[in-house]
């Protein structure tokens, strides 16, 4: 093995059963390098990730060998590199809510990583915790629960806990998700400074401007299987295959601007809408008017009240001023609202076939017509028997949907 390879991964496979997940991945990764996977929701790329970690569910099982920093360990063996954990080997899961203890404030957080994991001590373990809060913009945060953050704020939370125990290989699933430009191209400078440290990183991304930033080499997965690797400006700017070619078609930038739809009846309509949290203004003196076939776009930094105005506008919190009438006659079940973490949606212990089952009886809706929706989106009906915590980010987010 070259001394100078901090990150080796052969032979990588994944099946549960008979049925493969992942099959015969391999890549490694030097000092200052930084590699992309890029591929549809449920192509193995998260599963990837927890495969190298050794943090895949019991029923799974994995193929080839995975080396951090000299320590050549047997993929199936999952315990072999939980001691490096946070010190050497360090993954941001796409969902921040299972990289944050839902009990525990954000700056005790910080500071127990610094101290647990760094061997700082109590003094220098808090004043770590304040530059990386400082650095996340989360400064005034510091004793708020991650309950309590926004999306975006709970995904640099995050990032910076998965940062704190300077692990020199880094693995980042979906790290920009839920960050407005100012906080996505921060975080891509991060994932910069790993390299620049010396480190390497592992983006796991759909956005194809946080690939190009990263530079570095691209591996393409579908279902399970590398369909093209190579530097990843070369790939994207001359994808070979077909469905590389596809992504980079289906790139947001590329989508065509749709037409208004014609204007209905009012559905809802708000006046003077205004919100605190604690001494902080979060909005005031919103009036909206919204009518059949509207559609509005809310846009603003991370933590600024975006998804504190949806809340109020579904009446699942009270403004501190002003009012929001609906349409007479409107019923409940109108006003829907799809979470930014797509496991926010479903009871994490009940089958997904279980919850929608569920909200079809809630919703009066026929199991055919709930059948053909999931069809329309591509989820294969095999997954509904699973967990949320079983399937992929992107599926899960289809199947609340």
């Amino acid at each position: 093995m070259n001394d100078t390879i901090l990150l080796s991964v052969e032979g990588l496979s994944v099946q549960v059963g008979a049925q493969p997940l992942l099959r015969d991945v391999s890549f490694a990764l030097g000092p200052g390098e930084a590699l992309t996977l890029l591929g549809e929701s449920g192509a193995g790329k998260s599963l990837l990730a927890q495969a190298v970690m050794g943090n895949l569910p019991g029923a799974l099982r994995a193929g080839g060998t995975v080396t951090v920093a000299g320590a050549r360990s047997r993929a199936q063996d999952l315990s072999a590199r939980r001691h490096l954990w946070g010190r050497t080997l360090a993954l941001l899961p796409q969902e921040p809510a299972l990289a944050l203890d839902p009990l525990m404030r954000i700056a005790p957080q910080l500071r127990e990583t610094h101290a647990l994991v760094r061997g700082a001590d109590a003094s220098a373990a808090g004043d770590a915790a304040g530059r990386d809060l400082e650095a996340a913009g989360l400064a005034h945060a510091a004793r708020q629960y991650p309950w309590q953050l926004s999306g975006g704020m709970a995904q640099r939370a995050a990032a910076a806990v998965a940062r704190a125990g300077g692990a020199r290989v880094l693995l980042a699933d979906e790290p920009t998700k839920g960050l407005d430009a100012h906080w996505r191209d921060r975080t891509v400078d991060t994932l910069r400074q790993v390299q620049r440290d010396g480190g390497c990183v592992v983006v796991i991304t759909h956005d194809l401007r946080v690939a190009r930033a990263l530079g570095g080499r691209l591996i393409v997965l579908r279902a399970g299987e590398v369909v093209e690797q190579g530097d990843t400006h070369a790939v994207l700017a001359n994808p070979r295959h077909a469905f590389t070619r596809r992504l980079v078609d289906a790139d947001p930038a590329h989508w065509p601007r749709r037409p208004a739809a014609a204007r209905g009846e009012s559905v809802l309509t708000a006046r003077g809408l205004a919100r605190r949290f604690g001494d902080r203004t979060l909005f005031a003196g919103v009036d909206l008017d919204l009518r059949r076939g509207d559609r509005l776009v809310v846009r603003g930094a991370s933590g600024t009240g975006k998804s504190t105005l949806g809340n109020v506008l579904l009446g699942l919190l009270p403004p501190d001023a002003g009012e929001v009438r609906r349409s007479v006659g409107l019923p409940p079940t109108a006003l829907q609202k799809l979470y930014q973490d797509p496991a926010m949606s479903f009871a994490p212990t009940a089958t997904l076939e279980r919850s929608l089952r569920d909200a079809a009886g809630r919703h009066g809706a026929a199991w055919t017509a709930v059948l053909s929706r999931l069809e329309r989106l591509g989820v294969l009906p095999a997954l509904l028997a699973r967990r949320p915590g079983e399937v992929s980010g992107g599926e899960l987010q289809r199947i609340a949907l």
